[in-house]
């Protein structure tokens, strides 16, 4: 890790240990995410990834290390402070609320007071990324595609105004042509400045779009490094990207 890289960091995580119960998942997890960039964790379904990004979130406790975002330790503030600190998730799944409208979605993701007067004008520069989201305000979420819902999700995160967005799975359960599409949304929200920490099975599409990559296997991350670099790896072309 370069000086420089470690000085522009916007979340810092160190030596962090996960459980569920008695069972532990994550050991000594330690990643960071450089502001203005998209950092990725690649590995296998199971390897530990969803349980780091909730733990960043806040959604699960740590049993042990340290996460610092913007200047600040979070490690045992609640899920709600961090998202106060405009710190969004979008989780594995969607977890769209299916029986209200699309723009009711989007709306949940302006809770914070002071986004509140600016959730209308918010919503625009959602709708101007999604253009089908706006032909589809008024229709349930749980009526739409499965590109539609994931879409919508990410919308819902991107109007909270995140200094740092984490997508877990963003193309989980979708068809090929659009699993292209979400990684192209990925890559032109990261070109409008969104700092992006994005988990992935799809490790030939993650280390496309990301700059920095970390691989994670059964709970620990195994390697690390400039995304280019790890697609010219032969262990991680073997393993991820069929080569």
């Amino acid at each position: 890790m370069t000086e420089a890289r470690a000085q522009n960091r916007l979340l810092e995580v160190a030596s962090v240990d996960v459980s569920y119960g008695a069972i532990q998942v994550v050991w000594g997890a330690a990643l960071g995410v450089c502001s203005g960039q998209v950092a990725t964790i690649i590995g296998p379904n199971g390897a530990g990834k969803t349980s780091t990004l909730k733990a960043i979130a806040g959604l699960i406790p740590v049993r042990g290390g340290k996460i610092v975002f913007d200047g600040s330790d979070v490690t045992r503030e609640p899920a709600s402070r961090r998202a106060l600190r405009r710190l969004a998730l979008v989780p594995e799944g969607r977890q769209l609320w299916g029986r209200m409208t699309v723009e009711e979605n989007l709306l949940m993701g302006a809770f914070p007071r002071r986004l509140r007067q600016k959730a209308r004008q918010n919503l625009e520069r959602i709708y101007a990324l999604f253009p089908t989201l706006k032909e589809r305000r008024t229709q349930l979420a749980g009526t739409l595609s499965g590109g539609e819902q994931q879409m919508c999700a990410i919308g819902r995160g991107l109007i909270s105004e995140p200094l740092l967005l984490m997508l877990d799975e963003p193309s989980l359960g979708l068809a090929p042509i659009l699993v292209d599409q979400v990684f192209q949304l990925i890559r032109r929200i990261a070109s409008e400045g969104v700092t992006i920490l994005l988990a992935a099975q799809n490790a030939n599409y993650a280390l496309q779009i990301s700059h920095y990559a970390y691989v994670m296997e059964w709970g620990r991350m195994v390697l690390e490094g400039p995304s280019e670099q790890l697609r010219s790896a032969d262990s991680v072309r073997r393993a991820y990207l069929g080569a």
